[in-house]
Formats: C-alpha cells, structure tokens, sequence
C-alpha cells in the first residue's frame, strides 16, 4: 500500500503531511523494531530522538513543528493528528483483520431445540448451547464455548474459545468475551450457622451492556438477588474479578487482577490499574484513577486519584513515599536525640 492510500483512507483524521518520494507501506511497528516499509508512530517530544535512528518509511505525529523537521531531516514520510496513538490504531486495522471464522454451525456443536439463532452466526466445535437462549445476528461463537438456558446476546457479540456464560445472563451488542472468561457464574454468598455455612442461592442476573470487553479467565458473578451491570463501552482486562451486586459505570478500564467485592459501585470513566482491590459496598467516583496495588476500603470522591493500601490521595502518598525512603536515617537521627 502506497503512504498516499493511507492518507486518502485516514483523510478525516489527518491535518498535515509530507511525502518523499511515496514509498510503498506494507506493516507497521514500534519506532525501535521499524524496518523499510513500515508506519510507525510517536506520541510525544519525549520519544523524538528515536526519529533519528528508526528505519521506518513512514511516521504519525502530532502537530508539533520540532518532529516534523526531525522526521523531515530523517526522510520519512510524516502525517500529523491531533492523536498519534488513536490514528495508529486505525491504520493497524489496514493491515490486520482479527481471525474470524465464517457463518455456519459446526456439526459437533450441541444446540437446544428451542434456542434462537439469528443471521450469520458462527457456531465453532464442540459448543453448548442450552435451553431458551437468544442469539443475535452475526454474532461469533468460537470452539468449546458453553451457554447455559436463557442467556440472551446482542447482534455481532464475539466471545472467543473455552468462556462460559451461566443462565440468564443478558449480553449486549459488539461485546467481545475472551477465553476462559466465566459471566453470570454464582456470586459467593452464605450465612453463617451453628451448623456452618448456609448457601444462598444466586436467583440474580449478570448484565453487560453494548460494547463491554472482558479479558481472558476474568470473572463476573451475579448477586442473590438483583443484578450485577457492567455498563456500555467498558473494558476489563484478563484475570479480572467482579463480584455479585457490583455496578460497572460507563468506559471505564480495569487493568490485569483488579478485584471487586460485593454491592461495589463505581462511576463513569474510572480506571483502576493493575491488582487493585475494592472493599464490600464501597462507591468509587465519576472519573477517579486508582494507582496499580492500591486497596480501596472508603469511598472515592469522583475525579480523585488515590494510591497505596490502604488507599490515599495520590499527592497525599507520593510525599509519605518520600519520607518512607528516609525512615531509617530518621530513625538514627532520633535515636541520637533520645539519648
């Protein structure tokens, strides 16, 4: 593909460019493992001095006059966006289309009399799918899935090898389940007796709205009663745990082994990075960010950045992290004085 034929389809996206000699364009790649023939990108000034030694033939940056004399001086061909990192994204998917099997059902899939298949749905190996379940249109079931009765999918919902759907959970549209991924599976719930431990069974529902993601061998429970929601556009990465009752705001991001307890309930467009843990019934604001290890055991004001275990105000624990490194000439100096 010409570096002109990526202008003429990203045209919307594009505000200026320069081209030398338009060189042919056929994979793209990290400004450091760029070879002749691919489109790299740079985000910022911070990784500007890679322009000088990358072999790519083509780069996207953002308006800024500095890399483009850079990438000019270094003859490549240059684009700017308001968005290198977005744009980039789109022209990856020039290049590369995810594995998709074609319509039809394998003959080794098991599918209940009474299920409702809709249009160009593929059905791979082995699959299992139960009594009372609804299935949209072009929707994508790879091998060695298992849906039990009365799951309902949205149209062109994806959910990839060995997941598993328990009953009654209700999938939206464009949702992408990865392998090992287990929604609407029994919350952990039980009252304590004399006698143990008392089951209470999980009568409640597992919802995930259109466009939700769940990474592989994540969780996602449903409650005694109610309903456990992950609302629309929200990704959550692999080994993720949702617990019963929790309520998912809107785009928000869960990074690898973030857990949830219980009744959790969190706002729109919150990020909780890696191995983060919130407490039972806690309340995290529209637009927080917790910090990766961090344990949330109150509520969370919307917008608030907090880090550590237990949790703080990032600015808050950036100056106890500073002190924590001192603690031991701390602890001589008062050593020294108590004597």
């Amino acid at each position: 593909m010409k570096f002109t034929e990526i202008l003429e389809k990203l045209a919307c996206d594009i505000k200026e460019y320069k081209v030398f000699g338009d060189p042919d364009v056929f994979q793209v790649a990290s400004l450091e493992e760029a070879t002749q023939g691919s489109i790299t990108y740079v985000e910022s000034l911070r990784y500007g001095h890679l322009l000088e030694t990358t072999a790519a033939s083509a780069v996207i940056l953002p308006p800024d006059q500095f890399l483009q004399e850079k990438a000019t001086g270094s003859g490549l061909a240059w684009l700017t966006t308001d968005n290198p990192r977005l744009l980039f994204a789109q022209t990856i998917r020039l290049f590369y289309k995810s594995f998709r099997p074609d319509s039809g059902i394998h003959p080794s899939a098991v599918i209940a009399q009474d299920a409702q298949l809709g249009a160009n749905v593929s059905v791979g190996a082995h699959v299992v799918i139960n009594s009372n379940v609804k299935i949209g249109n072009d929707v994508c079931i790879h091998p060695n899935v298992v849906i039990y009765p009365g799951v309902i999918l949205g149209d062109r919902t994806i959910l990839h090898a060995n997941c598993t759907l328990h009953e009654r959970t209700i999938i939206g549209s464009d949702c992408v389940i990865h392998s090992g991924a287990v929604i609407g599976a029994e919350g952990f719930g039980f009252v304590p007796t004399k006698d143990g431990w008392y089951k209470i069974e999980q009568s409640g529902f597992a919802i995930l709205e259109d466009g939700v993601e769940v990474g592989c061998n994540s969780t996602i429970d449903r409650p005694a009663v109610g309903e456990t929601r992950i609302k629309s556009q929200t990704k959550i990465d692999n080994l993720v745990h949702i617990a019963h009752g929790c309520t998912v705001g809107s785009g928000c991001a869960f990074a690898a082994q973030v857990g949830l307890a219980g009744g959790v309930e969190i706002g729109d467009r919150v990020i909780l990075a890696g191995q983060v843990g919130v407490a039972n019934q806690v309340k995290i604001g529209k637009g927080a960010i917790v910090s990766a290890q961090s344990g949330i055991h109150s509520d969370v004001e919307p917008g608030e950045v907090m880090s550590g275990s237990p949790a703080v105000p990032n600015k808050l624990y950036l100056k106890v992290s500073a002190i924590y490194k001192r603690l031991p000439q701390m602890y001589q100096a008062f050593k020294q004085s108590a004597k």
